[in-house]
């Protein structure tokens, strides 16, 4: 019987130091629990242009209505790049800042059909052929707050052509297939963005970098829920060579984003939508009769929304996947932005009605960014509602749903987009990541995600850490190809309340450090 007790407790010792250095396998020699993440700085991806959101549609009545002080916090969280006494970020320091150019149906009132009143927006052109720039006060106070904190990218998009110029006189579509702009009025149209372009700079010294004339023209934008308008890849293309020849004959430097595509699938698919997909070919293939890569104004990138794209995680992988091997089999080079997202889905992970200031919708998004980064090679990344008055996921900050004042709330999901948008500074390259557990990007979507960008000059790195756990797990970042003086700071957002892209740390290259359960991990010497 004691020989018997011996030989099992032997096997169960050999059993547990098996079981051991099997959980343990992802670290290096001498090195028995940690994560190594090494960077190859000189495998270079995409570079990015930096991550931005839009003013729809609450801007409107808060920066016309709401006090200066509450204002100005909003603000801050959205643009600012400055640090506090004690080293944590003020702001999540976003370049990029969507204007929307609006239809009209705000003077409309009730007879434009949109019941929801936020919904609605003013236009510049009253009437056909007509200005008043008075208008779009609230919108312009923010445009004029995000360039003095150091904003550098503005899109004017629209959602829908002025009402005096559609169709159906209204900012929504009566024709589920059809453009709601009649050609004949193309070129009203043409100029009026021109003369949107250069009036705003005149008056509020705002540039338009990209304007962007066409908005998700898949749906069919008929349930007069809010401005939209369906529009045929033949319509875009003949809109946009009109466009393109008012902007150069008024001597506007803002260039053209198109096609804001509704899903990421519509740039290499149908989908359903006849005549509406494969919008990478159709805009950007010297082959294809809608071909508009020449025009001197259109931009050489094809800019589309990650909208119910997001699940199962597998399709979200290989949709991603599908995407980069588009843009990068296109005979000419063009880059993919991903200019629009908020939670929309219902799925067994997130569904879109709620509010959420906590961590589940801020890691669901961090994962998507994560996604659009490393597998889909995005440029540039943008979420949707800046300031949200709605219980929905559809805000980075949330005020009460009241035009002149109330209550303002951070959320999760600014902050941990802010564990990009603040460290990962305009121009610099995403480059490859090595795991010790050689898992590929689409293996770790439920674990731990980690992606590094570098300056040109390699002088300066950032890295990205998602952990999806509800475990801690400890991370060693090693550096291969470049060399980096002085310490690293790290920068936690959690669901801790103090933990909003908290400065934490310093730690050197190849130090260990513990990502905690269910956060959002930035290492960067970035100031």
């Amino acid at each position: 019987m004691k020989r018997i007790k011996m030989i099992v407790k032997i096997y169960l010792a050999v059993l547990i130091a098996l079981t051991s250095c099997e959980k343990d396998s992802g670290g290096e020699p001498g090195d028995s629990s940690a994560l190594n993440l090494t960077i190859q700085a000189d495998a270079t991806r995409q570079k990015i242009h930096g991550f931005g959101a839009s003013d729809a549609w609450s801007c409107q009545f808060v920066g016309k209505n709401w006090p200066e002080n509450k204002k100005e916090q909003m603000a801050d969280w959205l643009f600012s790049r400055e640090l506090d006494g004690e080293g944590h970020p003020k702001g999540i320091g976003l370049n990029t800042w969507r204007f929307n150019i609006g239809g009209g149906s705000a003077e409309q009132g009730a007879a434009s059909e949109i019941k929801d009143e936020w919904r609605r927006a003013e236009s510049f052109m009253t009437s056909k052929g007509v200005y008043d720039w008075s208008k779009h006060q609230g919108q312009r106070w923010f445009l004029k707050a995000a360039k003095e904190r150091g904003v550098n990218q503005f899109v004017g998009f629209v959602n829908s052509p002025p009402v005096s110029l559609t169709k159906n006189g209204k900012a929504y579509s009566s024709d589920k297939n059809h453009y709601n702009l009649a050609e004949e009025n193309y070129s009203l149209f043409a100029d009026y963005l021109a003369d949107v372009a250069l009036k705003v700079k005149e008056q509020d010294g705002v540039s338009f970098k990209y304007i962007s004339p066409f908005n998700e023209p898949q749906w069919d934008w008929t349930n007069k829920g809010q401005e939209g308008t369906p529009a045929q890849n033949t319509e875009i293309a003949a809109a946009t060579k009109v466009i393109n020849m008012a902007f150069e004959q008024k001597n506007v430097n803002a260039m053209l984003e198109i096609p804001e595509s509704a899903q990421l699938n519509f740039m290499y698919e149908n989908g359903g939508k006849s005549g509406r997909g494969f919008q990478v070919y159709s805009f950007f293939d010297p082959s294809s009769p809608e071909y508009l890569g020449k025009l001197s104004h259109v931009a050489p990138k094809v800019a589309a929304h990650s909208y119910y794209t997001t699940w199962p995680v597998d399709e979200m992988a290989s949709i991603r996947r599908k995407v980069n091997e588009t843009i990068k089999s296109n005979p000419e080079q063009v880059e993919f932005w991903m200019s629009e997202y908020c939670v929309l889905e219902n799925n067994p992970d997130i569904e879109g009605n709620g509010r959420d200031l906590g961590m589940k919708t801020a890691l669901y998004t961090s994962r998507v960014i994560f996604t659009d980064l490393a597998i889909a090679n995005a440029s540039s990344w943008q979420w949707w509602l800046a300031i949200s008055p709605y219980d929905y996921k559809d805000g980075l900050v949330y005020i009460d749903y009241n035009k002149n004042d109330g209550t303002i709330y951070d959320s999760k999901t600014m902050w941990a987009l802010g564990n990009y948008s603040r460290f990962i500074k305009e121009s610099m390259q995403r480059v490859l990541i090595t795991r010790s557990d050689s898992k590929t990007d689409e293996q770790s979507l439920n674990s731990i995600m980690s992606c590094a960008f570098t300056s040109e000059d390699k002088s300066e790195l950032t890295v990205v850490i998602t952990n999806y756990l509800h475990a801690d797990v400890p991370v060693k970042v090693n550096l291969k190809g470049a060399m980096l003086s002085g310490k690293l700071k790290v920068y936690l957002t959690d669901g801790k309340s103090g933990n909003n892209l908290a400065f934490k740390k310093e730690i050197d290259l190849n130090e260990e450090l513990t990502i905690p359960a269910r956060s959002v991990v930035t290492i960067s010497n970035v100031d």
